[in-house]
């Protein structure tokens, strides 16, 4: 169980490793999925076209949104996008920086089932086999346009019996195919050469901005994380508290109706109350916790922390967050603690 705990913090602190991670598997997954994929070219003038783009571009949009859903950063970012300013302005430039981040890894997967399809090259030839020139080959020469068109249309179906074994058919397979590889491999090659470039030149550039956007998109992140824990250890704790709380009360009610008499007619020993939860120790003696005891309180707490986020500024004079923004000891309008374990 202590190993489990172990590898749940780790995932936990290391959000960007685990994106990366996600981003690798979607990738390895879309490999899988064209290995497996039954290619079925309509070879019909009217649905070649629809077919073969459709299934050039539509697995790439469904990997798209998966690679979004998958990535805890969208939806802080859309979070930090839309949230009210509060006591805290909003940074244009850590939006695009975190857009930037999503964007990348998103891609990822997509782009991998495109270029395998363009290397492949049976979507292409089932997409554009309706649209090749006939004037550049030969063998269409004594047909009539009706005829080439639906020669054309029966190209990527290489068993049909009006294109088997054809010399022609062949032809234009072949050329579709060389076309579809040679946008495939100019796409990898332009990749390849603007990833060098972007790593080549950045350290030739001023780092500070980038470092400021990088380090605040991720204080966002954390934070938003911290805050989501701190809220179910305070829940836990509240509980705790009430169900005590419950018990005590039925405790006292049963000692005032005088419930469960023995035959000598003395009441029956009540179990002794539990000591009072701020003489417990451990992390039963968070009073950050504890100071915020009733459901108004909690809605209000809830409330400021969207509306209005603390001020990025540890030694800011006591306000309403009571002296700024601190992970150690942030306070509340109610004057109640927040959180005390844990630092950024």
């Amino acid at each position: 169980m202590d190993k489990f705990r172990m590898l749940f913090q780790h995932v936990q602190s290391s959000s960007e490793s685990v994106m990366n991670g996600i981003c690798l598997l979607l990738a390895a997954v879309t490999v899988k999925l064209y290995s497996s994929f039954d290619f079925n070219c309509p070879c019909l003038a009217r649905y070649n076209a629809l077919y073969g783009l459709g299934l050039l571009l539509t697995p790439p949009l469904a990997l798209f949104l998966c690679g979004l859903l998958t990535n805890r950063q969208s939806v802080v970012m859309v979070e930090e996008w839309r949230r009210p300013t509060g006591h805290r302005r909003k940074d244009p430039g850590i939006i695009r920086y975190m857009c930037s981040s999503v964007l990348q890894r998103a891609l990822a997967a997509p782009l991998v089932w495109i270029l395998l399809a363009l290397l492949d090259g049976k979507c292409f030839v089932c997409a554009f086999s309706c649209s090749v020139d006939p004037e550049k080959f030969l063998d269409f020469a004594n047909m009539t346009p009706s005829q080439v068109q639906l020669f054309l249309a029966k190209v990527p179906c290489k068993e049909d019996e009006l294109v088997r074994d054809s010399p022609a058919r062949k032809a234009v397979s072949r050329y579709l195919r060389c076309l579809s590889q040679a946008i495939g491999w100019s796409i990898t090659l332009l990749m390849i050469i603007m990833a060098f470039l972007a790593r080549c030149l950045r350290p030739c550039f001023d780092q500070t901005v980038f470092l400021q956007r990088r380090y605040w998109s991720n204080y966002v992140d954390l934070e938003q994380k911290l805050f989501d824990e701190t809220c179910c250890e305070h829940a836990r704790d509240f509980a705790h508290r009430c169900v005590l709380h419950f018990f005590a009360s039925m405790q006292s009610e049963m000692r005032a109706r005088g419930l469960h008499r023995d035959s000598a007619g003395r009441g029956p020993e009540l179990p002794q109350m539990p000591a009072p939860l701020e003489d417990l120790d451990g992390e039963s003696r968070k009073a950050h916790l504890r100071a915020v005891s009733s459901r108004e309180q909690v809605d209000h707490l809830l409330s400021s922390w969207y509306s209005s986020k603390p001020p990025l500024d540890l030694l800011a004079p006591p306000g309403p967050w009571g002296g700024g923004l601190s992970h150690r000891s942030p306070t509340v309008a109610l004057g109640t603690r927040l959180s005390q374990y844990t630092d950024v």
